[in-house]
């Protein structure tokens, strides 16, 4: 009874992570390597790289079910996250105490994870070569980060490395399909795909922004998608779209922009990106479309920099501008 209660207060992301390694629904290849290590006892220090959402910490979750008994767990197994501090004196304190001492009852070895790995400061890493090293025989290390130019080769030499690539969506849809039908969800085609869509690969996105547009419309279709996550639809976009290219002045177009940034509560990021999306479906010349990607670009850098909203959307005008002077004119030479 308790068990149950305490599923249906989960959320969906963590009731429905995959507890085995058979249960993952991608990286076939990599899963099936980890699987012959353990089954041969030659288990090496890994490392997983990759976007989040792909399984990293899932994958080493299931690895540990399989290589040691649930009562094994706390002495057998350190797991560190991001929330954790990492610096040089837990790498010389805490690891390094569990990394030493064997155990007396237990067979096989340790294992210590290191997940978000690219937080950890460069001396804490360098710290922590010597003790892979030292205590090889006794631990094994798995390093799981996003970024893997944030490790250094020192340690990336001493691991065995693993990419674990963002997830088709003929991968995704299987798993979600499973879910909406466990959870009993009200869903349309057009919102299963407004799913994928957004995540870019990201199981954990998927399931989240699922389980928020259930709880938030009881219905998930591709307008309560959007609406629930903030993103432009595709109607606002062809709409921006419009008035940045046909608008008569420069204040109804920037007006008409701030107003639907307002009443959707959309971040000029995600129109950016769109507008970024729909110009790579557009007939433009080459240079022309050249030109008009670097000046997003340079916008989008500028608020990545912590620029405030309302200068970078009036440089959004741009467009106009183009269309009334310079832009016919590309596109007449280009003819």
């Amino acid at each position: 009874m308790v068990e149950n209660k305490k599923l249906k207060t989960l959320p969906w992301v963590e009731k429905y992570r995959p507890s085995t390694l058979d249960e993952l629904i991608s990286h076939e290849e990599i899963i099936s390597t980890i699987s012959k290590f353990i089954d041969e006892g030659q288990l090496p220090h890994l490392l997983f790289y990759g976007p989040p959402g792909t399984g990293k910490t899932t994958t080493i979750l299931a690895c540990i079910r399989k290589l040691y008994n649930p009562g094994e767990f706390n002495s057998m197994v350190l797991q560190l996250n991001a929330s954790d501090d990492r610096g040089i004196n837990i790498v010389r304190g805490q690891i390094l105490t569990f990394a030493s001492n064997r155990t007396i009852f237990s067979g096989g070895v340790k294992l210590i994870i290191l997940d978000e790995a690219d937080a950890m400061t460069n001396d804490a890493q360098n710290a922590l070569r010597r003790i892979i090293e030292k205590y090889t025989d006794n631990v094994r290390f798995c390093i799981i980060c996003n970024y893997l130019s944030k490790i250094i080769p020192a340690l990336q030499s001493r691991c065995t490395r693993f990419r674990f690539a963002p997830l088709l969506p003929k991968q995704i849809l299987p798993r979600l399909e499973y879910v909406i039908q466990e959870e009993n969800v009200l869903a349309t085609e057009d919102g299963k795909q407004a799913l994928i869509t957004l995540s870019g690969g990201d199981m954990r996105k998927v399931l989240n922004v699922l389980q928020s547009t259930w709880m938030a419309f009881k219905n998930v279709t591709e307008v309560n998608v959007y609406s629930c996550v903030g993103h432009p639809q595709k109607e606002d976009v062809k709409n921006i779209m419009n008035w940045l290219l046909n608008a008569e002045t420069f204040e109804e177009t920037v007006d008409q922009i701030k107003n639907l940034k307002t009443v959707k509560g959309l971040a000029l990021q995600d129109i950016i990106t769109e507008v970024h999306s729909y110009l790579h479906r557009t007939e433009l010349p080459p240079r022309v479309l050249c030109l008009i990607l670097i000046k997003l670009a340079e916008i989008e850098e500028r608020l990545a920099a912590g620029c405030n909203e309302n200068p970078q959307l009036s440089a959004l005008f741009l467009f106009s501008i183009l269309r009334g002077t310079w832009l016919p004119l590309r596109i007449e030479s280009h003819s």
